[in-house]
């Protein structure tokens, strides 16, 4: 007997969602397993998506109203020894937007609620098509046979919500310094009040040092979190709780089989300094809709051959961005001088090649 999914989901993440709503508009029948809710505590969590991913989450009615999504016009990297890029939005309205992830999360469930064709389970269920979205931390992998390889950073990432003292203007800030890297993204919707002075913070840092940040008093964290951006928004505050968990560069040695799948950080996940995380996700999960899209009549969902051609179209694109970051983050960590003179030297002169970083925020961009 034909199974009554087409697509079961296993993980309910923002990937999940999506690809749920992408198939869904294919008038394909879909089971989105949602694991039971965690206790609850606030969510810190902040993503800096792109104009694909931005395209991709209106094309299903998902993305945030102006008060949750920030528009970055400006960004301003900064190296440990003088090196600096900067990076202005041209033809697009921002370089990227800086989107608050329970607004989002809020409006995919809210798409979701009025989608009939796709069903919320608290189990898998039997379909042509599982794909696996549970997240680095998935547990469906080993059931298909895949092995995950990762390699870890020995640093962790420190979020939390701020308040600046003065005006970020819209201008993201990033600091490579002592191997860790710092990040004042800016919040608090299209038209912040002021100039904005909310801002989300992702400090990755090394293990025993994460540790120390999030059990030290909130007076000492800011005072640090001050004096490591150079006083370049003035006093920084806590508006929320601190957040930590561990960095790793992952990746799945297969990502698809007869009948299944994988997407998100269940077949990648990357070091944080380059905001693409997210966008990745995302993308794989636009592909692998695009291909079901455009499957003959009369393959079925599952076909491995199918399968491929969504693998092979993502791998290189998320391959490439391994490397970057991955490269980024090892060249910053090197202690050495010449290490030191390389890396700011090199920043200097690409931020002096203006047709190079436009190239740079096309890429970026995702379109």
């Amino acid at each position: 007997m034909a199974p009554v999914l087409d697509v079961c989901i296993r993980g309910a993440g923002i990937v999940g969602r999506t690809l749920a709503l992408l198939l869904a508009r294919e008038r394909l029948r879909v089971g989105l397993v949602q694991a039971p809710a965690a206790p609850g505590h606030s969510d810190v969590r902040a993503y800096a998506l792109n104009a694909a991913s931005r395209q991709l989450l209106e094309s299903v009615r998902s993305w945030p109203d102006g008060a949750h999504a920030t528009p970055v016009t400006r960004m301003e990297v900064h190296g440990d020894e003088g090196g600096r890029v900067e990076f202005r939005c041209g033809p697009e309205p921002a370089l990227a937007w800086i989107v608050d992830v329970p607004a989002m999360e809020q409006r995919l469930d809210e798409a979701l609620r009025y989608q009939a064709l796709v069903s919320v389970l608290e189990a898998p269920a039997k379909a042509g098509l599982t794909v696996v979205c549970e997240g680095r931390s998935s547990v469906t992998r080993a059931e298909f046979g895949v092995q995950y390889d990762i390699q870890p950073y020995g640093q962790h990432a420190v979020a939390a919500r701020l308040r600046c003292e003065k005006p970020h203007g819209n201008v993201a800030h990033q600091w490579f310094q002592g191997g860790e890297v710092l990040a004042l993204l800016p919040m608090g919707g299209e038209a912040p009040a002021e100039g904005g002075h909310s801002l989300a913070l992702v400090w990755s840092v090394g293990q025993d040092r994460g540790d120390s940040l999030l059990r030290c008093a909130a007076e000492d964290f800011e005072s640090q979190l001050t004096a490591a951006s150079h006083e370049a928004l003035g006093r920084l505050t806590l508006t929320s709780e601190r957040k930590s968990w561990p960095l790793q560069l992952a990746r799945a040695d297969r990502w698809c089989g007869p009948g299944w799948a994988l997407a998100g950080d269940a077949a990648h996940s990357i070091h944080p300094l380059a905001g693409q995380g997210l966008n990745l996700g995302l993308a794989d999960a636009r592909m692998l809709a695009q291909v079901l899209h455009e499957r003959e009549y009369w393959r079925p969902v599952g076909d491995i051959r199918l399968l491929r051609r969504y693998e092979r179209s993502r791998k290189a694109d998320v391959m490439a961005m391994e490397a970057t970051t991955d490269g980024l983050q090892r060249l910053f960590a090197q202690d050495h001088a010449a290490f030191a003179a390389v890396r700011n030297t090199g920043m200097r002169g690409f931020d002096a090649m203006g047709p190079v970083k436009q190239w740079a925020i096309r890429q970026a961009s995702g379109l």
